[in-house]
């Protein structure tokens, strides 16, 4: 166990170094920005009566988001509402540090909440035993507000609804908002991540009650989303970086990540990787 955990933080230090590093922030299609790092992703979206900004990266994440930020000429100060996808490290890790510089309120949902609160404390759906050994920790912060599946968090015109896509987590969320660009409406979907851990267990003894179904409900729950515009936690789930290349050479700059087949692909590929998980701990059955 020892072994593992030592493994497990020198793996977490050279991905918190990987994924924290500066990148140039995109506009994506009318008031939705890229604010993230090169690989861990946070999206703004911007309002006359204030901004709303998904997930915090790292710990370390939170200086580039609030760089990207002012690049883009708006102020950390005009965030009224933090937004998470899921209570891991790597998303939820610099929350406490942007809810001190804006003085936005949190939300996070009911199935996270206590994770976030506990700052990764005693995750053991996500890491299993190395939980005790304080893997998964992050800065905690404050909630102000939870929510439950098909709650809609409004900020003046601004609406972003929840859609509880669990299974990574307990709570994960994904996002869906309209995003108004010149004559078109665009449906913004933010996916919650799909992937399933190492230590996650699907037999008679799950990681946590009820895991399996969660999986199952998520998937059916996204393929009903007609989404226009494909978002995610990870710049690799919506090939982010082809994105950008393709967008500096786009009449549309918006066009690029209008990924519908990108994003059925991305459930698709998912779910197969699921399954073949539940087989192999079911012994092929």
């Amino acid at each position: 166990m020892a072994l593992v955990a030592i493994l497990f933080f020198l793996w977490r230090a050279a991905l918190s170094r990987n994924r924290s590093i500066p990148d140039e922030p995109v506009h994506i299609a009318g008031n939705l920005y890229y604010v993230g790092a090169t690989a861990i992703t946070s999206f703004l979206i911007t309002g006359p009566q204030g901004h709303i900004l998904i997930d915090g990266g790292y710990p370390e994440t939170a200086p580039l988001i609030q760089a990207s930020i002012a690049k883009l000429g708006f102020n950390i100060k005009d965030v009224k509402v933090l937004l998470n996808t899921h209570a891991h490290f790597d998303h939820a890790g610099g929350l406490r540090e942007l809810q001190r510089a804006s003085g936005a309120q949190l939300w996070i949902s009911d199935g996270d909440a206590g994770i976030v609160a506990a700052g990764g404390a005693w995750d053991r759906a996500s890491f299993g035993a190395l939980s005790f050994l304080g893997v998964g920790r992050f800065p905690a912060p404050h909630i102000d507000h939870r929510f439950k599946d098909g709650d809609t968090v409004r900020l003046g015109p601004l609406a972003l609804t929840a859609h509880i896509t669990a299974g990574h987590t307990p709570g994960c969320t994904t996002w869906s908002f309209p995003v108004h660009d010149g004559d078109r409406e665009l449906l913004a979907v933010d996916v919650c991540s799909l992937s399933v851990l190492p230590v996650m267990m699907f037999g008679e003894k799950e990681s946590y009650p009820g895991i399996r179904a969660d999986f199952e409900r998520s998937f059916i729950t996204l393929r009903n989303l007609p989404a226009d515009i494909f978002l995610a936690p990870h710049a690799e789930f919506f090939d982010l970086a082809r994105k950008r290349r393709e967008q500096a050479h786009a009449t549309d700059p918006a066009q690029p990540f209008i990924d519908r087949d990108g994003y059925v692909k991305y459930v698709d590929y998912a779910e197969k990787r699921f399954r073949a998980e539940v087989a192999k701990q079911q012994g092929g059955r």
